[in-house]
C-alpha cells in the first residue's frame, strides 16, 4: 500500500513538473498586437514588455525613479536639518504590486471612456465655504480635456480598435463623500480607463484614496496642494507645478534677492489658502525671517480692514496673499485705500484677467508665483492656442493648458499600453523622458509629481510678464549634493 502511495505521489510530482515546463512563462502570453500602433522609443517598449512579463504575480523588472532631494527643497529650508533623519520620504518611486497587469483587454468595447471630475456647476457646501467658487477654473479645465480628446479622435481614436475616445464628465460639487461616490461611478458604472481631475484639495484627497482601492490611473492637472502627491498612492500623478515649488521660488525672491526681513501673509481660510502658504511660512522661519503676522479671512468676507489693520501694525515690508483672484484684488484695493504701499505678492490664481479688472491701476507691479510660462515661444503652444480659440471662442489659460497636457499624457499611455489600467499606469509611472507639453517639459519626480521649472509673473505696462529664476537672477538656496545627508553644499 505504501509502495502504491509513493508511486502515486511520484506521478503527481512528474505531472506537475511537466505542466510547469509546458505552461507559458510570465510574458510569453503577450497578444500578437502588444506593440503600440505607432513608433515609440526603446525605453517605452522596454517598460511595456516588462509590464506584460510581470503578469499577475510579479512586478516589472524596471529601475524605480529615485531622487536625491524631495521637491528641490533648499538645504537651509529642510525641517530638522541639523539632525540626519532615520528615513527620507518621497525619494523612491512606489511600485504597484497587484495582479492587474494580467487582466485581458475586453472583447467588446464601443468607445474608450476616460473620466473627468471638476467644478463645472455651482453648488453649496461646507467644504467650499458656502457657495462654490471654482467653476471659473473647472470649465477651462474641462475644455482643455475636450480639445485633446477631439484631436485624438480626429486622428483615428483608439488606434488598436479604430474606435473613438469618449469623455465621461462629472461635476465636483464640493462634498467630500460625494467626490468618492463619483470616482466609484466612473470606475464601475461608466467603466472608464483613467480619470482626470480635480481642483479642490480636500475633494482631491478623498478621490485619490478611493482610486487607490479601485486601482485606476488618476491624472491631476489643477490641484496645487503640496500634500496631494505625498499620499504615496502609486496610481496618482500630477502635471502641474505645486504650491511648494512656487513658494520656494517666491521665498528666494523675497529674502535672497530683495532682502526683505518682515513679510506678512493674508490668506483664505479654506484648504487652498491654509496649505498654500505652509511652505513659504516654514521657509521664512528657517531662513531666519519669521512671518510676523498671518491673517485668514472667510470666503464670504468683503471688508478686510480687521486683517489689514493688524498687518499694518506689524510693520510688514511686503504682503503675500493666497486665495482666489477676486479676494486678492479687493484686499489690494483696500490696502492702497488705507495708505499701505507695501509690495504685493500673490499665488497663481491671482495671475488672471479677473484680478486685473477688479484691481485696476493697483495691479501695476503685483508679482504672482506661476507654474509655467505662457509667453514661451513654442509651435505646440501656438497650435494649442489657435485650436482652443477656434473651438471655444476664448483664450486658453493655465487650467485649460495643463488639462490639455494631462489628457494627452493619458491618451498616449492608453494608445501605448492598450486597455489595461495597470499597464496604462506603468507606461506613465516608469517614463523618464520629460513629456513635451504645451506648458513646457513635464518631468515627473519619483513620487510622480511635476518638478519642472516654475515662474514669477509681474503685471507691468498693462499685461502679465513671466520670468524664470535665471531671468531675475534669483539666488538659489544651498542644495543637497548626491549622497549627502549632512551639512549643506552650496550650489551656484
Amino acid at each position: 500500500m505504501r509502495y502504491r502511495l509513493l508511486l502515486f505521489a511520484a506521478a503527481l510530482l512528474a505531472a506537475a513538473a511537466l505542466a510547469r515546463a509546458e505552461s507559458p512563462k510570465p510574458g510569453d502570453a503577450k497578444p500578437a498586437d502588444w506593440r503600440p500602433p505607432f513608433e515609440v522609443d526603446e525605453e517605452t517598449l522596454k517598460v511595456l514588455e516588462e509590464s506584460y512579463r510581470a503578469g499577475a504575480y510579479g512586478t516589472p523588472n524596471l529601475p524605480l525613479k529615485t531622487d536625491e532631494n524631495y521637491a528641490h527643497t533648499p538645504r537651509d529650508v529642510e525641517p530638522f536639518r541639523g539632525t540626519p533623519p532615520h528615513k527620507r520620504h518621497f525619494l523612491e518611486q512606489m511600485e504597484y504590486t497587484g495582479p492587474g497587469r494580467a487582466i485581458p483587454e475586453p472583447a467588446e468595447v464601443k468607445t474608450v471612456k476616460i473620466g473627468f471630475i471638476g467644478p463645472i456647476e455651482p453648488t453649496v457646501s461646507v467644504a467650499t465655504g458656502g457657495k462654490s467658487h471654482e467653476e471659473a477654473l473647472g470649465i477651462p479645465m474641462l475644455r482643455g480635456c475636450q480639445l485633446a480628446l477631439e484631436e485624438a479622435n480626429a486622428k483615428g481614436g483608439y488606434l488598436r480598435r479604430k474606435i473613438p475616445f469618449e469623455l465621461v464628465v462629472k461635476n465636483d460639487n464640493g462634498l467630500w463623500g460625494s467626490s468618492g461616490n463619483v470616482i466609484i461611478d466612473l470606475a464601475y458604472k461608466d467603466e472608464v480607463w483613467a480619470i482626470l481631475g480635480t481642483i479642490d484639495g480636500a475633494n482631491s484627497h478623498i478621490a485619490i484614496r478611493v482610486g487607490l482601492k479601485i486601482e485606476i490611473p488618476m491624472m491631476n492637472t489643477g490641484d496645487t496642494d503640496p500634500t496631494f502627491i505625498e499620499t504615496n498612492i502609486p496610481w496618482v500623478m500630477r502635471c502641474i507645478g505645486d504650491d511648494r515649488q512656487q513658494c520656494y521660488l517666491l521665498a528666494d525672491y523675497l529674502y535672497r534677492k530683495l532682502g526683505y526681513k518682515r513679510v506678512a501673509i493674508i490668506r483664505a481660510s479654506n484648504r487652498y489658502g491654509r496649505f498654500g502658504v505652509r511652505e513659504i511660512r516654514d521657509a521664512s522661519r528657517r531662513m531666519q525671517n519669521p512671518i510676523p503676522v498671518e491673517m485668514a479671512y472667510q470666503l464670504t468676507t468683503e471688508d478686510f480692514s480687521l486683517q489689514l489693520e493688524r498687518i499694518k501694525a506689524s510693520k510688514a515690508e511686503a504682503v503675500v496673499h493666497w486665495g482666489d483672484a477676486d479676494h486678492g484684488a479687493k484686499i489690494l484695493n483696500q490696502m492702497r485705500a488705507m495708505g499701505m504701499n507695501q509690495p504685493y505678492f500673490a499665488c497663481d490664481r491671482c495671475c488672471s484677467e479677473e484680478f486685473v479688472k477688479i484691481a485696476g491701476k493697483n495691479a501695476e507691479g503685483v508679482v504672482c508665483a506661476y507654474p509655467w510660462n505662457p509667453d514661451r515661444k513654442d509651435p505646440k503652444l501656438d497650435a494649442f492656442r489657435a485650436a482652443y480659440r477656434s473651438r471655444f471662442n476664448a483664450e486658453p489659460e493655465t487650467y485649460a493648458a495643463h488639462a490639455y497636457d494631462g489628457m494627452n499624457m493619458v491618451l498616449w499611455a492608453i494608445q501605448v499600453a492598450g486597455l489595461n489600467r495597470a499597464r496604462i499606469r506603468d507606461v506613465l509611472a516608469y517614463r523618464t523622458k520629460p513629456w513635451p507639453g504645451v506648458t513646457g517639459d513635464i518631468r515627473l519626480s519619483a513620487c510622480l509629481d511635476d518638478i519642472g521649472e516654475v515662474y514669477l509673473a509681474k503685471y507691468e505696462g498693462g499685461r502679465w510678464h513671466y520670468y524664470s529664476r535665471e531671468d531675475l537672477q534669483i539666488p538659489r538656496g544651498p542644495q543637497r549634493a548626491p549622497g549627502d545627508h549632512g551639512e549643506a553644499v552650496a550650489k551656484d
